[in-house]
Parts: C-alpha cells; structure tokens; sequence
C-alpha cells in the first residue's frame, strides 16, 4: 500500500508530508484562483512517471553492466481541450549520457521498465498512449 496525504491550505493550495518527511505543495494557475505557489497536480503525475521508470533503467542498467554516467527525462502530456481532460498521449524522452552504451540493452531496459517494472506507467497503460524514446550521447 502506498499512502498521500494532503491538507488544504488556502484558495486551491494544499501540502502534504512524503513517507520520508519531504515537503510538498500543490497550487494551480492565478487564473483558476491558486498562486502558483506549488506544483500543478498534474505535473506530478508526469514528474511520477519519469521518477519511476528512471530508477527502474538505471537499476536494470547497472544489472546489464552498463556504464551510465547521466540520465534525463523529458515528459510531455496531452490532453484534450474540453472536459473531461485526461492524458491521451504520454511522450518520454530519455537522453542518456554513458561509456559504449549497447543500444539494444538501453532499449530493452526501457522496455522491462515500461511493460514490468514501472507502476506509474502501468498505471495510465490503456488511459493514455504512452511513447518512448531515447537519445544516447557518448561521454568523453
């Protein structure tokens, strides 16, 4: 089981304590009456994904003996205009930074992370289309 919690604040603002005592805001847009003072619910939901497949690549990486020395993630959600407004499309991009990355393991790892491994990802599997893709960058 995996537990949030969040106390209302003021206007749409609410704070919450993680497992490990880390702070968090959420907040909205001034035009919505928030404050921009906090993180949009829903890009926690994109900051989830990244999170959760990065460990599980990295890990699976190592594992493979690959030498990773940097790694980001860039998520984009879509969404339709009109309500209801949920993720239709999730685009992860990984650019990856390492010495003699075998791209046939890179890209295996992505994938164990995304069908297996990734609880978020098999979370929004079937709301939304999610596409990945990955850059490798050799480090000197």
């Amino acid at each position: 089981m995996i537990e949030a919690k969040l106390k209302w604040t003021d206007g749409i603002r609410f704070e919450g304590t993680s497992a490990y005592g880390h702070k968090i805001a959420t907040d909205g847009a001034k035009k919505i009456g928030g404050t921009e003072n906090g993180y949009k619910p829903t890009e926690l939901v994109l900051f989830g994904v990244a999170g959760c497949t990065g460990v599980d690549v990295v890990r699976i990486l190592e594992k493979m003996q690959q030498k990773v020395t940097g790694l980001e993630i860039e998520v984009k959600g879509f969404h339709p205009d009109q309500y209801p407004k949920p993720f239709n499309k999730i685009e992860i991009h990984f650019i990856f930074t390492g010495k003699n990355l075998d791209e046939k393991k890179v890209a295996k790892a992505i994938n164990l992370s995304e069908e297996k491994y990734c609880m978020v990802s098999q979370s929004l599997k079937g709301m939304a289309n999610i596409i990945t893709n990955y850059k490798i960058i050799e480090d000197k």
